[in-house]
């Protein structure tokens, strides 16, 4: 006798409504949009729905040769959406802005063939820090608002590392802001960070040190654009760790250098493509 599994559903009042009793999965798998990507079983498109905008990522089941070719690459494979939701909801547990959730799924219990579905409300009036940088290169900020958004950023990063949750993809485009900053050049305490794309996060009771140092030499690498003091990195540093500089560049000293080892090789890298 086979077993089923049930499918997890979750659909927000405005939602049900539009679905107005349809199967979520076969909706979503077919709802029109700007579409962002179309590969690998993961379609992600932005769609309106009764005047809202969401996005939607739709995972139709990757196969199993791909859950193999990403297994023996030494990769954990994306088979479902449900990162990506139980992500946002511990974010918003501990206090970090991220996306909002309006609707996820999940069904079958083939990971080859298992369907699912994450939707959010669009972030609008919403700009990448990637772009930082190059603002910053020919515009430099006050002193008041770089010490300001390296402290949001340290904070945003140990709430989550402490919530034991790790990004995987942890770069400055992958965190938004309110799009005023690129007229105003100012970061205030009133600024909010979002942090988005968490389709392959990680999540467990404690992070393991090794995706620790991925995440922070990811980050660090993505602000390679923006001038750094050596002040900054350590102001950063203590804002991470909530400890003394003192015990940081101590007991923690071997952890902070394989951070700086394996930002430098990405770098390295990275250079070597743009040569």
């Amino acid at each position: 006798m086979v077993t089923l599994m049930k499918p997890e559903v979750y659909l927000r009042e405005e939602l049900k409504a539009v679905l107005a009793g349809r199967s979520p999965f076969d909706f979503f798998k077919m709802v029109e949009g700007d579409i962002y990507r179309d590969k690998e079983g993961r379609r992600t498109l932005r769609f309106i729905a009764e005047g809202k905008r969401y996005f939607v990522k739709y995972h139709q089941g990757v196969g199993w040769r791909e859950i193999w070719k990403n297994l023996l690459q030494a990769r954990l494979p994306i088979i479902s959406a449900r990162n990506e939701w139980q992500a946002i909801q511990t974010l918003h547990r501990v206090g970090v802005d991220t996306m909002t959730l309006a609707g996820y799924g999940e069904t079958g219990l083939n990971p080859a063939q298992r369907r699912s579905f994450v939707v959010t409300d669009e972030l609008t009036h919403t700009m990448s820090l990637e772009y930082l940088g190059e603002q910053w290169q020919h515009n430099a900020p006050s002193l008041k608002s770089k010490r300001l958004l390296i402290d949001k950023l340290a904070d945003m990063t140990r709430r989550m590392h402490h919530a034991g949750l790790n990004h995987r993809d942890y770069y400055l485009c992958h965190v938004l802001l309110t799009e005023t900053f690129a007229q105003t050049n100012t970061i205030s305490e009133q600024t909010q960070l979002f942090l988005i794309d968490l389709h392959r996060a990680q999540q467990r009771k404690r992070v393991p040190a090794r995706w620790l140092i991925k995440d922070l030499a990811s980050l660090y690498f993505s602000a390679h654009a923006v001038s750094l003091t050596k002040r900054d990195k350590l102001r950063f540093i203590r804002a991470y760790s909530g400890l003394s500089l003192r015990f940081c560049l101590t007991h923690d000293r071997r952890f902070w250098h394989k951070v700086q080892k394996r930002r430098d090789a990405l770098m390295a890298k990275w250079q070597r493509q743009h040569d």
